[in-house]
């Protein structure tokens, strides 16, 4: 199944009547060049359990599934059970929360679902929850070796930034206490639906 191709993915949205939500910033990724890019930068190989924050309708999920031991998604849109119950279904090595993500306990997941296992979390955040969630994750102090996410462009230059330059803020500063951020690469508006307003970077 082509989940990248817009013809698919409509016919799949109009068979379990799916909207997209512009509260939850709900955007599909449809260059099929783009998750397996994000999937391999963000540690998805044999030895890792990946931890997935926001699923669409299973792209990414599905990259991180096909190189990862196992992938935990945590996904807070109900609607997009029985579409992930269809599109991620050649899977043994997925499993589906239903949770909003900063409530669920991470901590939690990685010591019953990925035992032995090394973990990284790897998403395409909705832009809305960005900070937040990077942050929760961060003071969390999860037993992490990465966290690769895709991101709004201005928030990405603003997490990657030097302290003390004008491009940094407080979220600069939390990001730099706990690791070190870098760009990994664009992403024009144009490689998801529905299009943003604005462009993206992988960090």
């Amino acid at each position: 199944m082509n989940l990248t191709n817009i013809g698919t993915i409509r016919e799949i949205m109009a068979r379990h009547g799916f909207n997209f939500s512009k509260g939850l910033g709900q955007n599909f990724i449809i260059n099929p060049e783009i998750c397996p890019k994000i999937a391999e930068n963000g540690n998805a190989r044999e030895g890792f359990g990946i931890i997935e924050i926001g699923t669409g309708i299973g792209v990414l999920t599905a990259e991180l599934a096909k190189r990862a031991k196992k992938v935990v998604a945590v996904e807070i849109d109900t609607r997009l059970m029985p579409v992930l119950d269809e599109t991620l279904a050649e899977f043994d090595n997925i499993k589906i929360i239903n949770q909003d993500a900063m409530k669920t306990d991470l901590h939690k997941i990685i010591a019953e679902e990925f035992g032995g296992l090394r973990v990284a979390v790897c998403a395409n955040l909705p832009y809305y929850i960005t900070s937040p969630v990077i942050m929760r994750i961060l003071e969390d102090r999860l037993p992490l070796e990465s966290v690769t996410v895709m991101v709004q462009k201005e928030a990405g230059q603003r997490l990657c930034a030097e302290v003390g330059t004008r491009e940094a803020g407080a979220i600069t500063v939390g990001v730099n206490y706990y690791g070190t951020a870098r760009r990994l690469f664009d992403v024009s508006r144009g490689n998801v639906m529905p299009a943003p307003k604005v462009d993206a970077s992988v960090i």
